[in-house]
Parts: C-alpha cells; sequence; structure tokens
C-alpha cells in the first residue's frame, strides 16, 4: 500500500536573527491521520518552526508545501486559509466576548444587511461545545472562564475549520486529567477525517500515549525522526540534549534540621481542611493530588495569598499570623507560584528588574535605586542557578522556560528564606531544564532550606521528594516516605481510594 503524501511538509528551513541561527536546515512533514510529536529543549528551535509555519516569520532559506505544493505563508492569514490552524499554548482571546465570538471571531455567519445572524451563531458553537463536553455555552463571556475551560475555547475554533493540519502547543497545560480525555478524543476524530496532528508537549508520558511518530531539534538543527513504538525515553533524551538523565525515584536523604514550618488544623473555606503537616530544614516535602485537591490553595494562605478558616501555623515553633504576601515574606516564607508569566514575572522588563523586584524598597536611596546592588544580587544568583542569559539586560518575556523559571527562584532565594514553596516547578519546561530544577530542588535542601514541592508529575515528586502528602478533595489521605512510597499506594491515596476504605473498615468496625 503506497504512503499517502505529506499534508505539510517543510525543506531545509532557515531562520536568522541578528547573531543567532534559529534554524540551521530543518526539514519535517506531517502525514494525513497521524500525530507527529515535535520535541527539543526550550530554545531549540520549536517556537521558531511553527512561526514559519503559521507565516509570523519568513524564512530565509528552505521551502514549504501543502498537500505537496509550495506555498508562501506570507501571513498567519494566509496560513489559515490554507488549512493550517494552530492552538497555541499563550491564550489569544478577547475575553470581553463570548464564547461564540471568540470561535468565530472575523467569521461570524451574517443575514441581509451585514447583520449577524446570532441564532446561527450560537447554533454552530454548541453544536461544537457538545462535542467537547464542556460546562459552559455559546453565549457565556470568555472573561468568566477558567484558564482550563480558555483552552477549550481555543481547541474549539479547531473544530471550525476545514484544516489539513492542527498544530497543538503544549495543549494540556491547563487541563483537568477528564479534559484531556476530551481533548484526546478530539485529536482521534482530527486523525480519523484524515487531518495531520503535529503535537508540541514535554509531557513523555502523553508523547508516548499519543504519536505516531517523534521528530527532535536540538540548538536549531534537525536531529532525527523516529516511530513512538520503536523508540523509549532514553533515546528521545538523547536526542533533545545529547546526554541521559536520571529520573529515577529519590534515594538521598539530606541532614535533616528542627522543623522550620509546622502546620495544625489549618483550614480554609472548601478548599481544604484540618491539614496538619511539619518541614525540617534540609527537607523536600512532595504535595501531590489530582486538581482541585487544595494543594495550590494551602500554598496560596501560607503565603498570605487566603486567610485560612481555622487552624494554627508555627515557625521555628512560635505561632504567626499571616494576612497577606509582605507579612509571609517577613516571616521567612516565599513561594514560587504555579504560573511564572502572570504571576512571578514581569515578562517586559530585564531578568535584572524581575529578580530584585520583591526589595526595592530595600535597594532605593532617596528617590534613586542602587544599581550597583541590583547587577550584583543578579550576578550572584546568575552564576548560583546557571541562569542563562546574555546580560542582566535580557527582557525576561525572551528567555526559555527553564532560565524564566531559575529567575523566580533566584528572586526568593535573594530574600534569604527559610521555607520556599514551589508549586509545579516544571510546567512548560523541557527535560533537560527539568533536571536541571530538580537537581537544584535537592540542593536548596542539602543547605538547609525548608523545600515544600506541589506538582501534578508523578515522578517529579517521587523523583524530588523526602516526605509525600497524598491529598484528595481537600483532605490529607496520607503521608508517604520516600522508602514507602510507590506508584499504586500514591494513586490509590489521590483517588480516595484509601480514604474510602478506611472509612468502610471504620463503619464495618462500628
Amino acid at each position: 500500500m503506497t504512503e499517502k503524501p505529506p499534508v505539510l511538509r517543510l525543506e531545509n528551513i532557515v531562520k536568522t536573527f541578528p547573531g543567532v541561527r534559529a534554524l540551521d536546515g530543518v526539514s519535517f512533514s506531517v502525514l494525513p491521520g497521524e500525530v507527529h510529536a515535535l520535541m527539543g529543549e526550550n530554545g531549540a528551535g520549536k517556537s521558531t518552526l511553527m512561526k514559519v509555519i503559521g507565516g509570523i516569520y519568513q524564512p530565509n532559506e528552505g521551502r514549504i508545501f501543502v498537500d505537496e505544493k509550495p506555498v508562501v505563508m506570507a501571513t498567519p492569514l494566509e496560513s489559515k486559509a490554507k488549512g493550517i490552524v494552530f492552538i497555541h499554548q499563550e491564550l489569544s482571546l478577547a475575553e470581553e466576548l463570548s464564547v461564540a465570538e471568540n470561535i468565530y471571531l472575523g467569521e461570524l455567519p451574517r443575514k441581509s444587511f451585514g447583520r449577524v445572524d446570532w441564532a446561527t451563531l450560537y447554533a454552530r458553537t454548541n453544536e461544537i461545545l457538545g462535542k467537547l463536553n464542556v460546562g459552559f455555552d455559546a453565549r457565556t463571556r470568555v472573561g468568566e472562564l477558567s484558564i482550563a475551560n480558555q483552552q477549550m475555547v481555543e481547541i474549539a475554533r479547531a473544530l471550525t475549520q476545514k484544516a489539513k493540519a492542527v498544530i497543538f502547543d503544549e495543549p494540556t497545560a491547563s487541563l483537568t486529567d477528564a479534559e484531556k480525555v476530551v481533548l484526546f478524543d478530539v485529536i482521534a476524530d482530527l486523525t480519523a477525517n484524515g487531518v495531520g496532528v503535529v503535537y508540541i508537549s514535554h509531557r513523555m508520558e502523553e508523547i508516548f500515549k499519543m504519536t505516531d511518530r517523534i521528530s527532535v531539534l536540538r540548538d536549531g538543527q534537525y536531529r532525527g525522526t523516529l516511530v513512538t513504538a520503536e523508540t523509549d525515553q532514553d533515546e528521545i533524551t538523547q536526542l533533545m540534549i545529547g546526554r541521559s538523565l536520571d529520573l529515577t525515584r529519590n534515594d538521598r536523604h539530606s541532614e535533616l534540621g528542627d522543623v522550620a514550618l509546622e502546620v495544625r488544623g489549618l483550614s480554609c473555606g472548601h478548599f481544604y481542611r484540618d491539614v496538619s503537616f511539619e518541614v525540617r530544614r534540609g527537607e523536600v516535602v512532595g504535595f501531590y493530588g489530582l486538581v482541585g485537591a487544595g494543594r495550590t490553595e494551602i500554598a496560596e494562605t501560607l503565603f498570605g495569598l487566603r486567610e485560612p478558616s481555622a487552624g494554627t501555623i508555627l515557625l521555628d515553633g512560635k505561632k504567626v499570623r499571616i494576612h497577606s504576601p509582605a507579612d509571609a515574606i517577613a516571616h521567612g516564607i516565599s513561594l514560587v507560584p504555579e504560573d511564572r508569566k502572570t504571576q512571578g514575572l514581569v515578562l517586559g522588563m530585564n531578568c535584572r528588574d524581575n529578580m530584585t523586584l520583591p526589595q526595592i524598597d530595600d535597594l532605593t536611596a532617596g528617590p534613586f535605586v542602587a544599581e550597583g546592588a541590583e547587577v550584583a544580587i543578579f550576578d550572584q544568583y546568575r552564576d548560583r542557578l546557571d541562569i542563562r542569559t546574555p546580560s542582566w539586560r535580557q527582557i525576561v518575556g525572551n528567555l526559555s522556560g527553564g532560565n524564566q523559571q531559575k529567575i523566580v527562584i533566584g528572586k526568593w532565594l535573594s530574600m534569604h528564606p527559610t521555607v520556599l514553596i514551589v508549586d509545579e516547578p516544571t510546567r512548560g519546561i523541557d527535560v533537560g531544564s527539568k533536571s536541571e530544577i530538580h537537581n537544584l530542588i535537592r540542593d536548596l535542601a542539602a543547605h538547609g532550606y525548608a523545600v515544600i514541592v506541589i506538582s501534578s508529575e508523578m515522578p517529579e515528586v517521587l523523583h524530588v521528594s523526602d516526605r509525600i502528602i497524598a491529598m484528595y478533595h481537600g483532605e490529607m489521605i496520607r503521608t508517604f516516605t520516600s522508602d514507602e512510597v510507590t506508584e499504586d499506594n500514591l494513586i490509590q491515596a489521590i483517588s480516595g481510594d484509601a480514604r474510602d476504605g478506611a472509612m468502610a473498615a471504620a463503619a464495618q468496625g462500628a
């Protein structure tokens, strides 16, 4: 049987910027009905390649083919007109407009005299939303939706197009497990209808579950294409970063010090209740659970972003009250937030100013900022954390995800905290940078920090934690040491099976 020609093919694409060869002779293709992963470290050239396909950048050399016909993608509209649809990681929605208006923006159905046909618009939109099994309708204002549901609106856009190829860029970054199932069903429907799917993700488990082939970029160069069923994570990692990684469970044991943080009976409305735990100096305590388990809300309470409804917080054995982030910082608690781009960084500012922002008052003499002191702080943590940037003047938004995360960590380390909370430390970060962040977390513990890590990735929480607290629907189900935890008992705990089993046993005993 003859293989069908690619729906999209790139041939020897070169793209240069002043002083940088971002793409160096990259070739790539996607076949009709296949899911083709594009992988590489942050900065490998994936985003640049997608912008070439999308008509945002024009290549210096090379050619693009759609259905084996040479095309020029001069603008994003031309790319879309040729059947190339993008589902971007960074949301591009108009929050004040309805879901229907966002999905059909620029293509609203019309009646006579150019009037919008609202009935048709809402009917078409609700038909698409029905396929996605979402809990909102066509008339809902997008600004009222969660980030996960806004991502579903982006996905719904793709279903309105007569697409030849759909490009998903980190599509599950904001989705719950249930929403991921819906997304995977959508992708299966697309491929069943002959659409080619390009799937960009750092999540290896998704790559090996979803894709047919995997292409790898490194340093702007094409490193090869492998059949997913014929390769493994180690081979892909070798192609991506040129070395293998240690992704085994944590079997290192830091020298533990005194209890730095103790929480007794902490509750916060319907988010979580009766949570008690402690973290020692030199220890990494991991929090693991499904979306909605209350993990992030606990971190936000400790950092003064939420008021607890009950309970006590003790630092070095002394009871403290934390009503604001300023209180938390004064008590030596720092938080690296879940979403670094919207909560941890000012993307348009340079690296130095981002890193010194929380202590700007201490670096100000009269109306002037002590620039030399700012640069000294940046230089110290750039070297300590191996932040890769040409200088402190670099705009943070231009850095890779891993280096952005290091800037956020450096910002809070420069405040010399006792307790460091890191929420989803490697979300949207490539496998090489992920390993560096993991090593950094362990190194911080070894230097006496009390560290809390909140993660949705089981391999991550197993790899870095000395103890793991499993949560389910706002409750602490069980605390595991690194020696006793297994994937099976951890899954059982966060799914509620352990609690339900204990309650059933108690009822039977009564």
